[in-house]
């Protein structure tokens, strides 16, 4: 493996990258999610998924929690950075701005995935669920 890299190295990471990371992240914690609440058929559990990794969904939470103020200065700067990032082509099934939130609140997850903040992820993906559910979009149907 490369070498380590500091905190204040993650700290500087662009927008992509860090969406990149929490991509993958939200991805496993939501399929860690799924089967957790008893889905277990493979079709049933991409049609769930999609409701909490699409980036409608991701736009979303992430727009709802910064209305909320549930995030901090640096986490918004972090957010708003993944936001702005040049992005490649945006899905056909999504307009350019639902896609640049969406990936913004990626950028927010892998940056404290990257940090360790386990926690703050936690309080993060709890909301998640939360706000997919109350939308009548997630859980067990």
């Amino acid at each position: 493996m490369g070498r380590q890299i500091s905190s204040s190295d993650i700290k500087q990471l662009n927008g992509m990258t860090l969406a990149y990371m929490g991509d993958a992240v939200l991805e496993t914690f939501v399929r860690h999610h799924l089967i957790h609440t008893g889905q277990v058929k493979p079709n049933r559990l991409h049609t769930l998924a999609t409701k909490y990794v699409s980036a409608k969904a991701q736009a979303s939470v992430v727009l709802r929690l910064l209305e909320e103020k549930f995030f901090d200065e640096e986490e918004v700067s972090v957010i708003m950075r993944g936001r702005n990032a040049k992005q490649g082509s945006v899905p056909k099934n999504t307009d350019v701005q639902t896609y640049r939130y969406g990936t913004g609140f990626e950028a927010i997850i892998g940056y404290h995935h990257l940090l360790g903040n386990e926690e703050r992820l936690q309080t993060i993906f709890e909301k998640v669920v939360s706000f997919v559910e109350q939308a009548g979009e997630g859980g067990k149907k």
